[in-house]
């Protein structure tokens, strides 16, 4: 599996801050009170989002920005409490795994596995309203996504259209794809620190069938957010429809 730090170092790739350990924090500050700590949700927000692709092409983009959904959390180091926000039982290495012709589904529907990607595992049981069955194996278990972000000159949701010539517009909302290799290219790539090595971050994600656009291209699948939607009204159809469970890194060489 990744080494620890590396979890961190993706975090701080996604969200544009320096995301640490609480404990650092109260090994360096005894007696301080404990800093505002960064959830899961929030973390889904700031990075679903705060989304934007303005690509010259057109195309679809699966961009993370910089602007913070919470006035709260608009600050360059934060901190996650790491038993509430991973979960290392669900971990997984794919990294010399080739599934070939074996098949996989979810909710009744292709898992194309991350083969080739190292996932490090969000603790996202019992943290929806609507219970764990959207994650499991069953018939009623959402299919798999992935979105695949750049910090680079995005702000706001995504607003991403597809305009092959024939003018044709996907709709405004937040993209992901069933394969991971259709985000490798809209992907945040970090050099980490310790190692030296670069690492390209996608976040894998489970999408509600019922909340999802396939659009002409089948490899896009849409969640959509309509122009002028109240922000908290945005973040009720972003939980309803698209939920991240798993950080996937992958060593890339230049």
């Amino acid at each position: 599996m990744p080494p620890h730090h590396l979890a961190y170092e993706a975090l701080s790739a996604l969200t544009g801050h320096d995301i640490k350990p609480v404990h650092e924090f109260h090994q360096k500050n005894p007696g301080k009170p404990a800093p505002v700590l960064l959830t899961h949700q929030e973390f889904m927000h700031h990075v679903l989002f705060a989304s934007r692709s303005d690509h010259l092409d057109g195309s679809p983009n699966f961009f993370v920005g910089q602007r913070s959904i919470d006035n709260e959390y608009i600050r360059k180091e934060l901190f996650v409490h790491e038993e509430e926000f991973f979960d290392p039982g669900y971990d997984y290495d794919f990294t010399h795994i080739n599934d070939g012709t074996t098949q996989f589904k979810r909710g009744n529907e292709l898992y194309k596995r991350p083969c080739g990607w190292n996932r490090i595992a969000l603790k996202v049981l019992d943290k929806y309203k609507d219970g764990n069955g959207w994650l499991g194996t069953e018939s009623d278990a959402w299919p798999v996504s992935y979105h695949g972000t750049s910090i680079e000159g995005a702000e706001g949701i995504i607003e991403s259209y597809y305009k092959p010539g024939s003018g044709e517009v996907y709709g405004r909302g937040i993209y992901s794809a069933p394969k991971i290799e259709t985000t490798f290219g809209y992907s945040k790539q970090f050099t980490s620190k310790s190692t030296k090595k670069n690492y390209k971050v996608v976040l894998q994600n489970r999408i509600n069938p019922k909340e999802r656009h396939i659009t002409e291209r089948a490899d896009y699948w849409l969640v959509p957010v309509p122009k002028g939607t109240p922000p908290a009204a945005e973040k009720i159809i972003v939980e309803s429809a698209i939920r991240p469970y798993g950080l996937l890194l992958k060593e890339v060489r230049d």
